[in-house]
């Protein structure tokens, strides 16, 4: 009898079967990933350094903006991301 961890994973492989990547695939997805945590890594340096200057002012407004400027930009730079690896995964050989 098989649990419902198992019967629920073959549903989704029936679904969405799972792609196999070429190695330059792999390379391309790793690449695109070190680029990306690069860039969000960066725009966190640069708003968290803004974010300091707000609160040494006592900006509550300006720190809550940033706040909210970070949590967009990184999730505008993970949806680049996973747009360009899904373009990787289409490509074949």
């Amino acid at each position: 009898m098989k649990s419902a961890y198992e019967l629920a994973m073959e549903r989704l492989n029936k679904q969405s079967p799972t792609i196999k990547l070429t190695d330059r695939q792999k390379m391309e997805i790793a690449e695109l990933e070190s680029k990306y945590k690069a860039k969000i890594a960066e725009r966190e340096l640069f708003v968290k350094g803004e974010l300091a200057k707000a609160m040494d002012k006592g900006d509550a407004e300006a720190i809550e903006q940033l706040e909210r400027q970070l949590t967009s930009d990184r999730k505008s730079l993970l949806a680049d991301l996973e747009e360009k690896k899904e373009k990787v995964r289409q490509t074949s050989d």
